[in-house]
């Protein structure tokens, strides 16, 4: 079980968030963001982060530059490399404390922007978990976002529901295609982009899953 007095506010060089403790040594690291429409509070990432904890990993769940900027409104296009910096800054952070291996983690947005970062440095991260990857926007399947997919050599688990409207079953699976890193996709059954939190079924499958992706020691 987790320890009790956990999650504490985290805000260090520029890191802004909680931090969850496993109940005994870590044997790993997650560090988990948010989407473009909400922040680290959100329910979906409190359960992730409790889940990944129960299995022994330390969890930072933090907040995008974006989102420490103003408490609402999507990101802004042209600042999407500082929201790459400051998922670099939180990996840095939760690497700080702990050893053994790291994953990088985030919700529609903040998952992309850590693929993203992930192809432009591969050591970043020893695995990805992207949750309601943002394919596209809602109608408009002409506007993929799969430019740097191809360069992405990091484990990666992808978490989308099946009624996802950011890309259909059939768009991911030939998004991930291009994809040359290990890759697996977990399909929600019912599933929205925001992935229905409250769902223990989808935690406990994304955590089986993710942690299967961990190099071993």
């Amino acid at each position: 079980m987790t320890a009790p007095d956990t999650p504490f506010d985290i805000d260090t060089d520029g890191v802004q968030g909680y931090l969850h403790r496993p109940g005994g040594a870590p044997v790993g690291a997650v560090a988990l963001t948010h989407g473009a429409g909400g922040d680290c509070t959100a329910e979906l990432l409190r359960d992730m982060a409790a889940g990944f904890a129960d299995r022994g990993l330390l969890v930072l769940r933090y907040n995008l530059p974006f989102r420490q900027r103003r408490a609402s409104g999507p990101p802004h296009r042209a600042h999407a490399a500082q929201d790459r910096d400051g998922i670099l800054a939180a990996a840095d952070a939760v690497r700080a404390l702990t050893g053994g291996p790291l994953i990088l983690a985030g919700h529609s947005y903040g998952g992309r922007q850590s693929t993203m970062l992930a192809a432009q440095h591969p050591n970043v991260a020893d695995a990805l978990v992207l949750l309601s990857y943002p394919l596209h926007p809602p109608r408009k399947p002409e506007k993929s976002r799969t430019e740097h997919l191809p360069q992405l050599r990091t484990p990666s688990l992808f978490v989308h529901g099946d009624r996802d409207p950011f890309g259909t079953p059939d768009e991911m699976r030939s998004a991930l295609e291009l994809v040359p890193a290990e890759h697996r996709l977990i399909l929600i059954e019912g599933g929205r982009h925001g992935l229905d939190p409250g769902r223990g079924d989808v935690v406990a499958r994304t955590v089986d899953a993710a942690v299967e992706l961990l190099p071993r020691r």
